[in-house]
């Protein structure tokens, strides 16, 4: 019993990384534990693969700005965030969260979507292995193909269809942008009935990401 239960547990450490090396093949089209989920519970989703070439560079500029400005300079963390974030844990302070596209990426493949310390324990080995195998530029096509943007709908080429109509590479900066800041919580978030407070963000948002140029140097190089 001891021997199967080191094996199982050997087995359920190992699928992320040796799922990692698959999913570097570029007509492979991973899919995440909410979309398994759904298929669990008969409810079924919306799912559109889109190649990186194929989203419009708003997009990508923008989910950067809202998600992970730093990017293209870490190694899957942001350790100056994540550290500030423990200090706030550690103090009993609200935790601002740290998550870095990576971490957000690997999450959505490997682990459980409900918040706990031990869930952020394990993204931080899986993003930094996801940034050294992959790169930039398919781990951001991996997160933009994985993320749920609303209730069943997953990937932005869907994302796209459902609330405009029109395909990823179509979008203009102002609907890339409500699109960005609706990913933190797409249950409650709509960008095409924004709140106050979304439209602010998504200002805030569109503006940066038309500055953007220096940041996203790692995927349009």
């Amino acid at each position: 019993m001891r021997r199967l239960l080191l094996r199982t547990v050997t087995i359920v450490v190992a699928l992320p990384f040796v799922l990692m090396f698959l999913y570097i093949v570029p007509f492979v089209h991973p899919v995440s534990t909410m979309m398994l989920r759904d298929v669990l519970v008969l409810r079924g989703y919306e799912r559109q693969w889109v190649n990186f070439d194929d989203i419009a560079p708003a997009l990508v500029q923008s989910v950067l700005m809202s998600e992970d400005g730093r990017y293209c300079l870490h190694d899957g963390v942001d350790w100056g965030a994540l550290n500030l974030v423990i200090d706030e844990a550690l103090e009993g302070e609200r935790s601002r969260g740290a998550s870095t596209i990576p971490m957000q990426a690997v999450k959505n493949l490997f682990l459980w979507s409900s918040r706990s310390y031990i869930r952020k324990v394990l993204e931080v080995p899986l993003a930094i292995a996801a940034d050294t195998i992959w790169s930039k530029k398919r781990l951001m096509e991996i997160y933009l193909n994985v993320a749920e943007w609303a209730p069943g709908v997953y990937g932005i080429e869907a994302a796209s269809q459902y609330y405009y109509g029109i395909p990823a590479a179509k979008l203009s900066r102002r609907r890339a942008a409500y699109l960005a800041v609706t990913l933190p919580n797409p249950y409650l978030r709509n960008p095409v009935r924004p709140s106050k407070g979304l439209v602010r963000l998504a200002r805030i948002v569109e503006r940066r990401a038309h500055q953007s140029g220096a940041y996203i140097k790692c995927l349009y190089e």
